[in-house]
């Protein structure tokens, strides 16, 4: 039974347009498993990885560009670029990467009102972090969205920083999208061959899961 002194007050959870905390779960648990389906598909079905039709692009983004890219999205920006404009090519791959950055505010923004990161929050390096980025949030995402420079640790910092959701995905179509019309045109205009669309895939995919590997190896050592 609440005391008096708490009575009538609402806690984070009760107030209106608040999610309850199994609600929340449930969504976090969907948009994760929409992913691993993606990329399940992607693997498992042959036909998929040599299609031409657009609705390939637009789902290859999830996987691409959830939380931290588990395959990369320059080839197939390049290939798709052979058979269709690059415009066409830079708006379908800009639309999904929109919804695919909606997922991934919703998914941090569910792990960072986690009590276990709580911490994480109040860490000096992650507080002089969000300080510097909140000098120039937009500037900032432009560049690190136009440019190779990694993405995924700003998916943390905009939910962090509160950094409105609109605003987040105003900076990243705006600087998407000529980055993919850029890949997209490149692709238009010299047809690399599939084989070497297949090396240059191959040879990212190695740069994503090689310092992973190795880390693991380091650990194996130092606890064996």
């Amino acid at each position: 039974m609440p005391s008096e002194g708490n009575r009538g007050k609402r806690t984070d959870d009760d107030k209106p347009g608040r999610l309850s905390p199994i609600l929340k779960t449930l969504i976090f648990v969907l948009e994760v498993s929409l992913i691993v389906l993606l990329l399940v598909l992607w693997f498992c079905v042959g036909d998929l990885r040599t299609s031409k039709n657009l609705w390939v692009l637009f789902f290859y983004s999830f996987p691409a560009e959830f939380l931290i890219a588990i395959v990369p999205h320059e080839p197939m920006l390049l290939y798709f670029g052979k058979f269709y404009s690059p415009f066409t090519v830079g708006l379908v791959a800009a639309a999904s990467t929109l919804l695919t950055e909606a997922l991934n505010y919703s998914t941090f923004k569910y792990v960072a009102d986690l009590k276990a990161f709580e911490k994480v929050h109040r860490s000096r390096f992650v507080v002089k972090l969000i300080e510097l980025f909140k000098k120039a949030p937009f500037i900032a995402l432009w560049v690190a969205g136009f440019t190779p420079v990694p993405f995924y640790p700003f998916r943390f910092m905009v939910v962090i920083a509160r950094y409105p959701l609109w605003k987040y995905l105003l900076a990243t179509f705006l600087s998407r999208t000529p980055r993919f019309f850029i890949l997209a045109y490149v692709g238009h205009s010299v047809r690399l061959s599939d084989t070497l669309l297949i090396a240059i895939f191959a040879v990212m995919l190695a740069a994503i899961y090689l310092p992973l590997l190795r880390r693991r190896r380091k650990k194996r050592r130092e606890e064996g």
